[in-house]
């Protein structure tokens, strides 16, 4: 059984959903033994070498010229700056203050997309958005009893949701001339590029890092990276940047519930409806009203008509 376009898309923009919110886990792990802008390179680093691979496997290629504005800008945006940037972040403030501030990007993808890119607003985008948003803002607000908050670290990662929301605009372009697997490979090489810097801290911190350190380094460059860029800029070609936007929502609800099984970490109730409210958004923002069937023409009128 062949699933239809628009059902592939959605399985695609599942895997990096999922994907995306495992991320969270594996950088709590490798964080404590690499710095951001280490982590940043040797997770872009291990997602280039699978792409790169990937590519010659399938002999795609150069992207085609008039792509490359987007995949550099997206590059540089979402690959390098948002990843060293969110890194930095998470160490100044609690999890659930960064989830809060960096969840102001798919609002921002929304605003973007509409006036840049000309995505339409519909009523039931809207109204998915701002459900997600009040169900983020129930998570950060449940989460962040820790008492790390810091203005740098609020800045860190209202910063990180600007580099994100410029670079999916930035990136949709340039999906009408490249394929999927070609944005992603040359976008995450020049963001490892940008990375360079801190390859002296790599090499340094990597003699030193324990193991499962390193190895949530490479899993996060392999699976969150390499692959779940990959299905989300498949799914980001067949919609709107609004629409994938809203649907990355459900990350912070997934979160919530891979730290309780495999942390330990119990979410109280009010996480939990958080968690609902977050999904019950993305639900919303991604249905599409039901067409009503056209009444039929009576003949004798149709022909009138056309006369």
């Amino acid at each position: 059984m062949r699933l239809s376009p628009s059902r592939r898309a959605a399985a695609a923009a599942s895997v990096t959903v999922v994907l995306w919110a495992s991320a969270f886990v594996s950088i709590r792990s490798a964080g404590a033994a690499y710095s951001p802008g280490a982590l940043a390179l040797g997770r872009l680093l291990a997602g280039a070498v699978a792409l790169g691979a990937l590519c010659l496997l399938r002999r795609e290629g150069w992207p085609p010229r008039a792509a490359w504005r987007g995949i550099a800008v997206s590059g540089l945006l979402w690959f390098g700056f948002y990843m060293v940037v969110l890194n930095w972040g998470e160490q100044q403030v609690d999890a659930g203050t960064a989830a809060l501030v960096v969840n102001t990007g798919p609002l921002l993808i929304a605003l973007l997309g509409a006036r840049l890119l000309g995505d339409a607003m519909p009523p039931r985008l809207l109204a998915g958005l701002a459900v997600s948003f009040a169900g983020a803002v129930t998570v950060g607000l449940s989460m962040s009893g820790g008492g790390g908050s810091s203005v740098l670290g609020v800045v860190l990662c209202l910063l990180a949701a600007v580099g994100y929301a410029f670079g999916v605009v930035a990136q949709k372009p340039a999906l009408g001339h490249g394929s999927a697997l070609q944005v992603t490979t040359f976008g995450c090489l020049i963001g490892a590029a940008a990375c360079l810097p801190f390859a002296g801290q790599l090499v340094h911190e990597a003699a030193r890092a324990p193991l499962s350190a390193t190895l949530n380094m490479v899993y996060l460059g392999v699976f969150p990276t390499a692959l779940a860029f990959t299905t989300w800029a498949y799914a980001l070609s067949r919609t709107t940047a609004s629409r994938m936007g809203a649907t990355t929502y459900a990350v912070p609800a997934l979160v919530v519930l891979m730290s309780w099984l495999l942390l330990g970490e119990v979410p109280g109730v009010l996480t939990l409806a958080g968690g609902v409210l977050c999904l019950a958004g993305v639900a919303v923002a991604r249905s599409r009203p039901r067409r009503r069937p056209e009444q039929a023409v009576p003949t004798g009128r149709r022909r009138e008509h056309v006369s």
